[in-house]
């Protein structure tokens, strides 16, 4: 009688019984129990790969994507960037926002050379041109920015970061020059960190316009931030 001890995957210890008998030329044969049958056929299943473990379905990115967008649109018309950063054309009933230009800030060959002198004591202290992308009062005069993602005149290069950052503390790309009114920055700024990443993705998602917004002039006229190269 030999007994054969075998560990199954789950951790039991079998015993099976067999008889075995000598033959010629050494060789070993063996009259199995019924159970060496079950033997067998477990020591085959032992042989099998293991089933591969369930996995969870991956979440959609586009679908997520898709989603953070339309957040971010609805973000920007329910907090009127249009009204500053878009140029206007006249309409039936009068100035809109010219969609063909949209979010491409204060057009760069509309010159502005120096704010408005206004009287002293005048109540009318704030002036802008008539595309709403240009404004003139004590600061100066700050022109609306180019929001659309060309890498060179827009935010292309922004990072979610720098534009958040930007908008929580009112320093230009998060940590530039200070925003100049009548930029609400210190309004959107208090919103969830992902409602401004999501303005940020649909920026990025309109189509780029190549259009060099001039840098803000001081209440002297002069630029606050020289271009490159200029002194």
């Amino acid at each position: 009688m030999v007994y054969i001890f075998w560990r199954s995957p789950d951790g039991g210890l079998y015993r099976f019984d067999t008889f075995m008998e000598v033959k010629p030329m050494g060789f070993w044969t063996y009259r199995a129990a019924p159970l060496s049958m079950a033997l067998a056929v477990a020591l085959a299943g032992c042989a099998q790969p293991a089933p591969a473990p369930a996995t969870e379905t991956a979440p959609d990115s586009a679908a997520a994507k898709a989603a953070q967008v339309k957040r971010g649109e609805m973000l920007v018309i329910g907090g009127g960037c249009h009204d500053c950063h878009t140029p206007k054309k006249l309409g039936p009933a009068g100035p809109e926002a010219d969609l063909d230009r949209a979010l491409m800030g204060h057009p760069q060959d509309e010159i502005v050379t120096a704010p408005f002198k206004s009287t002293p004591g005048n109540t009318w202290q704030i002036h802008i041109n008539d595309n709403l992308t240009a404004w003139s009062g004590a600061w100066g005069v700050s022109f609306a920015a180019n929001l659309t993602p060309d890498e060179n005149t827009g935010i292309g290069i922004w990072t979610d970061d720098m534009f958040v950052t930007a908008l929580q503390k009112g320093k230009h790309m998060g940590a530039g020059r200070t925003i100049l009114p009548p930029m609400p920055w210190n309004w959107y700024g208090q919103l969830p960190p992902d409602d401004l990443k999501a303005i940020l993705a649909y920026l990025k998602s309109l189509k780029p316009i190549e259009n060099r917004v001039p840098v803000p002039l001081g209440p002297d006229g002069k630029p606050i931030e020289a271009p490159e190269g200029v002194n």
